[in-house]
């Protein structure tokens, strides 16, 4: 068995990026959960971390060698107001990893305790986030989505105080950083040029090293973000709080707060309890990305040309390159929900239709796609109000010569349906930690109808379903 040996490229940047601090030690320490797959992948050694000393450094008990503990400090726009000053308020970047294919991993501990970002907060999770972003991260890598990872989840022994009492919890995420739109903000907020530069010149080494610049920068997490989106879009996933210091300049999802998967199809869907107005609604999402590239095309613009005119002009060029590259990767994803593995622009119109109808219907989004996906797709018929209407579109869609196999491979059988995931949380804040677990096992092959799971994947009954998801900070 052998401990990990860190680094932390980002300490290495200027004091102003961050403020260096050990995790706070909790009392009784418990592991979850370890994701065995994932530390292989990074090269970590998953006997050494299921060891005491294993779980010290998962837990904040123990800094590790080589690492140099942080907080990272960014600002954002949040549900559109300026938020000023932000940063890692209850998290802990405790260094990088290289793993054997030569990518690095950030490694930072959720709920590790107080920073100077905290603002008036504990710094520390509730076990039901944790469990909450430990599911439903990993389930989006297994559906293929760029996102954070899940490493590690681990109970404290502590109680955190929220609106009741209830069990802390610490989630180790790793992502290949943790950069966001945000941190960009912050530099230009204080009109920091040198800053900024030094931001970028990290960002492009660490995400884009074949872009150039500010304005490659720029077109690379455009591109990034509008592939990211189309994807959302296509698995009916509502991220509910895409402030711009959750958009991860790495084109990853971050920050699995009130985040949900749509049952019954509404393009008006919305679950955050804190998104009262529906600013991140499911259909809204396309757009807030354009806005939050918005924000960090103003933050870049002393860095794109020193003529101020010019700057605006070449941003927003790269910016109107966003509406065509979201339309050709929503029309990828939905394309191949349809079984068309070259889509054309009348498929558009085709794929809008049947959106409608399944809103008009009350069709719930997975069952749909998937029921299509079987060899006789006329059990998708029974998912209707009115099933004529599926009858109607399902004549034109067959013209297509819909493929099957591109259909089991694009629409996933199972997901993690909002009430089971509150299911495993409200158990495992009793201790029993089976239904975690079980699901988290099941979603790491979605796309496999498998008959053991079949509760899991099944629509909730009306009793079951989940009005509003929280972030839980």
């Amino acid at each position: 068995m052998s401990a990990p040996h860190f680094d932390n490229s980002y300490a290495r940047l200027p004091d102003k990026f961050y403020t260096k601090l050990d995790p706070t030690k909790v009392a009784n320490p418990a592991l979850i959960r370890l994701n065995t797959g994932l530390a292989e992948q990074m090269g970590l050694d998953p006997d050494w971390l299921g060891t005491q000393a294993g779980l010290d450094m998962l837990s904040g008990n123990q800094v590790p060698v080589g690492a140099a503990p942080l907080a990272q400090v960014y600002a954002g726009h949040q549900f559109g107001g300026w938020s000023g000053q932000l940063g890692d308020g209850r998290a802990n970047l405790l260094g990088e990893l290289e793993g054997p294919d030569g990518h690095h991993w950030d490694l930072q501990l959720k709920g590790s305790g107080p920073t100077p970002y905290s603002r008036m907060g504990d710094g520390r999770s509730a076990l039901g986030p944790v469990l909450r972003e430990y599911i439903v991260s990993e389930a989006m890598a297994a559906l293929g989505v760029p996102t954070t990872r899940a490493l590690a989840a681990v109970t404290t022994g502590e109680i955190v105080l929220r609106d009741k009492r209830e069990p802390g919890g610490i989630l180790t995420r790793v992502a290949p950083s943790h950069i966001r739109v945000g941190t960009f903000q912050f530099f230009a907020a204080q009109q920091d040029i040198d800053g900024l530069q030094t931001l970028t010149d990290y960002t492009l080494a660490r995400h884009y090293p074949d872009a150039e610049g500010a304005l490659g920068l720029l077109k690379a997490v455009t591109d990034a973000q509008a592939k990211l989106v189309a994807h959302w879009m296509s698995l009916g996933f509502i991220h509910g709080v895409m402030n711009t210091d959750n958009t991860h300049m790495g084109g990853l999802t971050i920050d699995y707060g009130p985040c949900a998967f749509m049952d019954t199809y509404h393009p008006a869907k919305v679950f955050s309890s804190i998104d009262q107005f529906g600013r991140y609604a499911y259909q809204a999402q396309p757009e807030i990305l354009v806005w939050n590239l918005a924000q960090l095309a103003s933050s870049l613009l002393p860095l794109i040309d020193s003529n101020s005119d010019k700057a605006v002009e070449a941003a927003q060029t790269v910016l109107q390159g966003y509406a065509p590259s979201y339309s050709n990767a929503w029309l990828s994803r939905f394309g191949a929900k349809l079984g068309i593995a070259a889509p054309v622009k009348d498929d558009i119109a085709l794929t809008q239709d049947i959106l409608t109808k399944m809103a008009d219907n009350l069709v719930d989004f997975t069952l749909f796609f998937r029921a299509i996906a079987q060899e006789d797709p006329t059990s998708a018929r029974d998912l209707f109000v009115d099933p004529t209407q599926f009858d109607d579109w399902a004549e034109r869609w067959q013209t297509r010569m819909p493929d099957p196999a591109l259909m089991r491979a694009s629409n996933p059988a199972l997901i993690p349906r909002n009430h089971q995931v509150e299911a495993a949380i409200q158990a495992g804040n009793t201790g029993d930690f089976a239904p975690f677990h079980r699901l988290t096992d099941a979603l790491q092959d979605p796309f496999t109808d498998r008959p053991e799971i079949t509760d899991l994947q099944a629509a909730p009954r009306e009793e079951q379903l989940v009005h509003q998801t929280f972030c839980g900070t």
